[in-house]
């Protein structure tokens, strides 16, 4: 994977960890409840179904696509229809309440598994996954690098995104889940789903 297609990559995984989602929801609460110290096990349980994830999508589609650029593109337009179609359900979307006693009483290790509970049971991860590493797998070479190479940066960033998100919930939680801010916040980010797609659409595998 050369450095122009990894930082392509990145900009694609800052997009994915950003966007409000379950994860997203689950850390926030966590970081309400516990602190955001106290808050690492829930992000860990999270970093662990998702990296469970990332294997099982990227060996499936590892063996599909090996020699096979038809079944690239196929799959690159299902993930870009994808990506639009959710953008304008997220501008759609009506404002949602994080629930405060969400994680109450949790130990670290029910907060762990709460955590990789909600990855693993996450359906978006998994379709993001696969409209994602078609775009920059190069057909007709092993896949194991590249795939390695993504899910390390998929985790890391998404562990960077987790602890700013218990972070900004110790502060600013009120402020951020107002009826009128989360309006604001989906509409951005459908724009920036939207945004992904016509950047995806655009991306050019050497």
């Amino acid at each position: 994977m050369t450095l122009t297609v990894w930082l392509t990559f990145l900009i694609a995984a800052v997009f994915i960890s950003i966007s409000p989602g379950a994860g997203a929801v689950n850390s926030m609460s966590s970081g309400l409840r516990y602190g955001v110290r106290k808050s690492l096990p829930t992000i860990a349980g999270q970093q662990f179904g998702y990296g469970v994830q990332i294997v099982l999508v990227g060996a499936g589609l590892g063996a599909l696509v090996a020699s096979s650029n038809t079944t690239l593109m196929v799959i690159k337009w299902i993930g870009v229809v994808y990506l639009i179609w959710l953008g304008i359900q997220k501008w759609r979307e009506p404002p949602i309440e994080a629930t405060r006693a969400a994680l109450s009483g949790f130990s670290p290790r029910q907060q762990f598994w709460n955590g990789a509970l909600v990855n693993l049971t996450n359906p978006k991860a998994t379709i993001f996954l696969i409209a994602l590493f078609p775009q920059f797998l190069v057909a007709g070479t092993a896949h194991g690098q590249q795939l390695a190479t993504m899910g390390a940066t998929l985790i890391f960033v998404d562990i960077l995104v987790m602890v700013g998100y218990a972070v900004l919930a110790s502060q600013l939680f009120r402020f951020m889940t107002t009826p009128r801010r989360q309006r604001q916040m989906n509409r951005v980010f459908g724009g920036l789903f939207v945004t992904a797609a016509v950047a995806l659409a655009s991306f050019k595998r050497a």
